[in-house]
């Protein structure tokens, strides 16, 4: 271990940030895809209903043209089948919302439905890792709907709007870019993953060296995700394969620390520490690969150990092994994440008291329809209180200056439909545009198209819309945040020994099979893979029990060991693989 000595932690009641939350970032490198796809997949329904004279149900499309926003970092053949899911999900939590809303006026009832959709999509889209933006559009969705007029008879024909808006959006996300650039996830993800890599070539620290290896471990899913090997993504494998050998490069040498003597005693045979050639610890190398992967042209070949120039780099057995298997082991490993002792239960938990409580507050406080209130609390949970403090903040200040926003648009979209048509576009291209620098950004273009959506049915006045948004902000933000505080979550101190326990198993099992002397290139590749995720399981357990308060200490000096160690064996099954070649025995590059 390093000569620096990181003391356990005892997360508690601390200091809430004010500027932090609210810096810019860059943006990131694929939020045009999104964007331009909300806005393909919401402008082709909306004017066929415009066209008919009928934009009063363009609620109802545009809860399927909103699943047109994820997906976009998986491979095609995982992307289809997860923006199905995303369709099907929506309908879901739609056709709940319309038929209760259809059966009764308690607006008491209305909130205790949103809040308990609100939970399940949450402990849903957490369980399923279904990314960005998560499960804030379905709650927006259903908790509108809530409060929407219904009849029981209409609700079948408004649930057909949104399947079929639904099947524009599949079209819009997967048919369409994969006749276009059919491996372009395949070679984003790598991209990254060279780019983190330089990074940590770049400059090693903590920081970098945990964002190429969560770059790592998503350029690896992406490539198993893919479907049938081909020329193009075996030379990926070996692009990922250099970018993941950084990490012994820099990373500091564990003597002891967790694991017992296998974590740094230095032996061939219990943790084989290799070093790396200069392609692996090149920063301009790196990023020149990412930056030829990224395009259109071939993809680059890196050097590999002498010998097996000429041999295709796959994980072709791991596949094969994987693919009969796959449904039934995402089923298992799906009930796994939703049981009795799942670390996501405190979160949902803390999403339904919130909702519930922000829903009831702000009908009290004479909102007629309080969904945003439940929305804007809903938004609020991350995975401990400080990120959901950071998405407070965001989510208030976004929201405030997004009815700014509104009320100086509000005069031009009442000038005619096509006017309101194309400033709802605009949002929803500006939300994605901006949402990746941050949050807050976001939320100013997401305000005003939100309450636009409600201009289709016809117009309200505008005091009393711009006076609810901000109310129901308030008072959503506030007593989400309070339920974050107030419904501890006990687990995550738990979740970061099971992690730990996990990821040293994984790294014997890796060493194991290193020392064996006829480890097949399949036993290596699942080795490998095998302790890569259970790594970055180990860096979000650890970061989100970081940022939990009252609870027992973090064994910080044992992540620390466990990643040093996990990352030298990573090192150390490419180069016994052949995909990198060792460093002289000098240590000269």
């Amino acid at each position: 271990m390093s000569d620096t000595t990181i003391p356990s932690r005892r997360p508690s009641a601390r200091s809430l940030p004010l500027a932090g939350p609210l810096r810019l970032a860059r943006p990131s490198d694929m939020w045009l895809k999104p964007a331009t796809s909300v806005v393909v997949a919401t402008a082709i329904p909306n004017l066929v209903l415009f066209s008919v004279d009928r934009l009063d149900l363009v609620m109802y499309t545009m809860a399927g043209s909103l699943c047109a926003l994820y997906g976009h970092n998986l491979p095609y053949a995982r992307r289809a089948r997860t923006v199905v899911r995303v369709v099907l999900g929506m309908l879901a939590g739609l056709a709940v919302s319309l038929v209760t809303a259809s059966l009764t006026d308690s607006v008491a009832v209305l909130i205790a439905v949103g809040a308990l959709l609100a939970a399940g999509q949450k402990l849903l889209c957490d369980a399923t890792r279904i990314g960005p933006p998560g499960p804030v559009i379905f709650s927006f969705v259903s908790s509108a709907s809530l409060f929407a007029p219904q009849r029981l008879g209409q609700v079948p024909g408004h649930l057909a709007l949104t399947l079929g808006a639904g099947a524009v959006s599949w079209l819009v996300t997967v048919a369409g870019p994969a006749l276009i650039r059919r491996q372009g996830p395949e070679r984003q993800a790598t991209a990254r993953a060279l780019n983190a890599a330089a990074a940590y070539a770049a400059e090693p620290g903590h920081r970098t060296r945990r964002a190429t290896v969560t770059a790592v471990h998503a350029a690896w899913q992406t490539l198993l995700a893919a479907g049938r090997p081909t020329p193009v993504r075996r030379a990926l494998e070996r692009l990922v394969v250099h970018a993941e050998a950084t990490l012994s490069a820099g990373a500091p040498i564990a003597a002891g620390g967790a694991g017992g003597p296998a974590a740094g005693t230095g032996s061939p045979a219990a943790d084989p520490a290799v070093g790396i050639g200069s392609p692996a610890t090149d920063p301009a190398l790196l990023r020149a690969w990412a930056v030829r992967t990224r395009g259109r042209g071939p993809v680059p070949t890196p050097p590999a150990a002498p010998g097996t120039a000429a041999e295709l780099f796959g994980i072709d057995a791991e596949r094969a092994v994987l693919r009969p298997a796959a449904a039934g082991a995402d089923r298992r490993a799906l009930l796994r994440r939703l049981g009795p002792g799942s670390p996501l239960l405190p979160v949902a938990a803390r999403t339904l008291v919130g909702c519930a409580l922000a829903g009831s507050l702000s009908a009290a406080a004479g909102v007629g329809r309080p969904y945003w209130a439940i929305v804007t609390a809903a938004s609020l949970y991350q995975a401990n209180v400080t990120l959901s403090w950071n998405r407070t903040l965001q989510r208030t200040l976004g929201n405030l200056l997004g009815v700014l926003v509104f009320a100086a648009v509000l005069p031009v979209t009442r000038t005619g439909p096509p006017a309101l048509i194309g400033c709802c576009l605009f949002f929803s291209f500006a939300a994605e545009a901006l949402i990746t620098r941050n949050y807050w950004l976001g939320s100013v273009a997401v305000t005003p198209m939100a309450l636009l959506v409600l201009e289709y049915a016809g117009s309200h006045p505008a005091g009393e819309l711009i006076g609810d948004r901000v109310l129901d902000t308030v008072i959503g933000a506030g007593v989400g945040f309070l339920a974050a505080v107030l419904v501890t979550n006990r687990r995550a101190a738990g979740r970061v020994e099971s992690a730990l326990a996990a990821a040293e198993l994984a790294r014997l099992h890796a060493v194991q099979t290193l020392a064996a002397p006829r480890s097949t290139r399949a036993a290596l590749d699942a080795a490998r893979h095998r302790l890569t995720g259970s790594l970055v399981e180990l860096r979000e357990a650890d970061d989100a029990a970081a940022g939990e308060w009252w609870q027992r200490a973090l064994p910080q000096e044992e992540v620390l060991a466990a990643e040093q160690a996990g990352h030298r064996t990573l090192a150390a099954t490419a180069t016994r693989q052949g995909l990198i070649a060792p460093a002289p025995e000098n240590g000269a590059v």
